[in-house]
């Protein structure tokens, strides 16, 4: 699953709002960055993987979902080096501000950076809903001593953690290994060490599929979520069947704007797969509402909100 340049980047057609017969929709994982950090997030995606299909900025990434029928997003970013933990959390802070009650925007800190801990506890103390950490990119041993501050402060304030340490996909791009950093055995560690902190992993695990779904009925702070996983973009080793999941711990989310395909593709696939009512409810927006804390998440599309939101987002894509 090695990310390579100029992997495909799919023609497939887009909706112009959420597939008629879905739930409400609370998108849990979505990407912002100042522009010139989105810039350069582009530049190595070109260089060692796919080219991004959605090239916004965050304003327009959020506008984008939400007038689409999104009827809520959670923002993540995540910083690469030490020291620009706190601009990102304060324009983290600032997007939340500009979509109150319609975007929960979640802190970064670079783990092992001098006062990690103290810098996570002000972005708590400004509003943001939980942590985003990435092992391939920060390069963190999820079992390290730098790591046991921020579970704690997460723990302290009620906040959960989403983070990427599943394995793939990997990239040799990378200044790390993640399999030497990431695997199913050593989060099982992170969530027996610290009962008290919820944790979300994107991907499904990715190529760890069966590991994390068993993790998930071992562990009531496991959270996964879908992103990419149900694309079919990524070759997996086992067909993913929604049904075998614990139904309240899986969370869809998108990765926009950070993918090459239709940013409703995942979507579609959801609303073909003939899921029970319950479950599909759970996965699209009840889930990710208890793990996240959100209140009163409902369809948005229609409004007369929304119908600005696609005026003013109906020129972004480029």
């Amino acid at each position: 699953m090695m990310l390579h340049p100029n992997m495909p980047s799919p023609d497939d057609r887009e909706g112009e709002a959420v597939p008629a017969g879905l739930p409400a929709v609370v998108d849990a994982h979505v990407h912002i960055f100042p522009d010139a950090i989105f810039t350069a997030v582009r530049t190595w995606f070109d260089q060692h993987g796919w080219r991004i299909r959605y090239r916004l900025s965050s304003t327009e990434v959020v506008e984008y979902l939400l007038a689409r029928g999104v009827g809520h997003v959670v923002a993540l970013q995540y910083a690469h080096k030490p020291g620009i933990a706190p601009q990102l959390n304060d324009y983290m802070a600032g997007i939340c501000r500009r979509f109150a009650g319609r975007v929960t925007g979640l802190a970064t800190v670079f783990p092992g950076e001098a006062g990690a801990g103290k810098l996570l506890q002000q972005a708590f103390d400004a509003g943001l809903g939980g942590l985003k950490l990435h092992a391939h990119v920060q390069c963190f041993d999820m079992n390290g001593a730098a790591m046991a501050p921020l579970y704690d402060c997460c723990r302290r304030n009620g906040r959960p953690v989403v983070m990427h340490v599943g394995r793939e996909p990997k990239s040799e791009a990378y200044r790390c290994d993640p399999y030497v950093l990431c695997s199913a055995d050593k989060l099982e560690q992170v969530l027996r060490d610290f009962p008290g902190l919820k944790v979300c992993v994107p991907h499904l695990g990715l190529d760890e599929i069966a590991a994390y779904r068993q993790l998930l009925e071992k562990y009531d702070n496991l959270w996964l979520d879908t992103t990419m996983a149900l694309a079919g973009y990524f070759p997996l080793q086992e067909d993913i069947d929604l049904r075998r999941y614990r139904p309240d711990r899986i969370m869809y989310g998108s990765d926009f704007p950070n993918i090459p395909y239709a940013w409703d593709r995942e979507l579609k696939k959801l609303a073909a797969a003939a899921l029970p009512p319950h479950r599909l409810q759970a996965l699209l927006h009840g889930n990710a509402s208890e793990f996240f804390g959100l209140a009163g998440i409902s369809k948005a599309a229609g409004t007369g909100e929304n119908t600005q939101l696609q005026r003013n987002a109906a020129h972004a894509r480029t």
